[in-house]
């Protein structure tokens, strides 16, 4: 008999809780997402539900503002990465048990010629930018040049990704997703294997009020083998995603998906799903955190967005059913306080409750995201990927 009837997890995608031990191999020694939010808000960060459930319990030292528990309601700890990078999708897919063990393609000095003349030539676009860039500065740097000339805009990150942005009135929608598509299909391997190909759609009218839409797209490496996901769905149990989750794992293993114009609105969502009676696994990704704050170094906005978040979960446990849990962890660290502008190798935050739960406790710090997953495959008797170890047992 199931533990747990519905299980939600939410990726709250980011936010970190202090540099991974293998921090030094990505130049991520003292990078801290959680506590240097904290220290930008000296003291004035309020985040309750957090707070209540462990969130800085699972610390060595409190985020300011943000004290330890006396009594946690839930359970709580911290996740540690093996795969072998830090983007979202390494992260996701290890959550479902399948890490990254074999470095994606990156190009730190931009994409090859004879990548960017096979798109250059399947779009009938001319191609500018080919660098490591800032998505909101590549866009102030050439927005206007794409709108004079409706040549394509094509960057990268420190993550394996291939980004290209376009003007929605000069490059419509429709046509920059096909233009991704046929870039995706260039980057599968054997020579480049890219992680995503990310369609970035902006609008406005000059470099000063450029602004990107909600009509984002990530088009991903299609995973490699079966996820945990997929165990669930073969088994009859109910599957969901919202927000990135369906392009993180190319719509495989999921029955109901969502996507999301904002984190209110995956909120929104997380809250039509609570209202259905199922039996299954609700997987949600909320993206502000990184792609509005962390990359651009923000940490006040990162930590209004916290609190946004903080106040909305009050809502997501108020509706949890007595044989409901949720989780809350992220994908990887994004520090807003740190160098650069790339994601940052952290521990991640791993909270758990259900109303069931008599009292908070421990769950230490797990050796892989897989722990995640094995956790929501034990949980509904289903044979899963293997490589994490369930702590359902020891959720109170």
């Amino acid at each position: 008999m199931n533990k747990y009837n519905r299980v939600f997890a939410i990726v709250i995608d980011s936010v970190g809780t202090g540099a991974a031990p293998d921090a030094d191999k990505f130049g991520d020694v003292g990078s801290d997402t959680l506590g240097h939010v904290g220290e930008a808000y000296q003291g004035k960060l309020k985040l309750p539900n957090l707070q209540k459930l462990g969130l800085s319990n699972l610390r060595d030292t409190a985020i300011e503002g943000v004290a330890k528990a006396e009594q946690p309601l839930g359970c709580y700890g911290k996740m540690t990465e093996i795969s072998a990078g830090k983007d979202s999708m390494d992260g996701h897919w290890e959550m479902m048990g399948l890490p990254v063990t074999e470095p994606l393609s990156y190009f730190p000095n931009g994409f090859p010629d004879e990548l960017l003349a096979k798109i250059s030539e399947f779009s009938g676009r001319k191609i500018v930018g080919n660098k490591p860039a800032s998505g909101t500065e590549i866009i102030k740097e050439l927005g206007e040049h794409q709108l004079e000339t409706g040549d394509l805009i094509i960057y990268t990150s420190g993550d394996s990704v291939l980004q290209i942005a376009a003007h929605e009135e000069i490059i419509p929608v429709d046509e920059l997703y096909k233009i991704c598509e046929f870039a995706r299909s260039l980057v599968n391997g054997p020579e480049y294997v890219v992680g995503r190909v990310i369609a970035r759609p902006y609008v406005g009218t000059n470099k000063d009020n450029f602004t990107r839409t909600a009509n984002r797209h990530d088009f991903a490496l299609k995973p490699t083998s079966k996820t945990d996901l997929d165990a669930l769905q073969a088994a009859g149990i109910h599957t969901v995603g919202i927000g990135k989750i369906n392009d993180i794992f190319s719509g495989q293993g999921l029955d109901e998906v969502y996507h999301n114009e904002s984190n209110m609105d995956g909120l929104d969502h997380l809250d039509n799903v609570m209202a259905k009676d199922f039996k299954g696994f609700c997987f949600v990704n909320l993206v502000d955190f990184d792609s509005m704050y962390g990359h651009r170094r923000d940490p006040i906005g990162f930590g209004q967005a916290l609190m946004d978040f903080d106040e909305r979960l009050g809502q997501v446990l108020t509706n949890l059913k007595e044989d409901d849990l949720l989780m809350i962890t992220a994908d990887h660290g994004n520090d807003p306080g740190f160098k650069g502008t790339d994601h940052t190798r952290e521990q991640v935050p791993l909270l758990a409750y259900s109303p069931s739960m008599k009292q908070g406790s421990s769950l230490g710090i797990r050796q892989t995201f897989a722990d995640l997953g094995a956790t929501v495959t034990d949980n509904f008797g289903v044979s899963g990927s293997k490589v994490g170890t369930s702590f359902l047992t020891e959720l109170n």
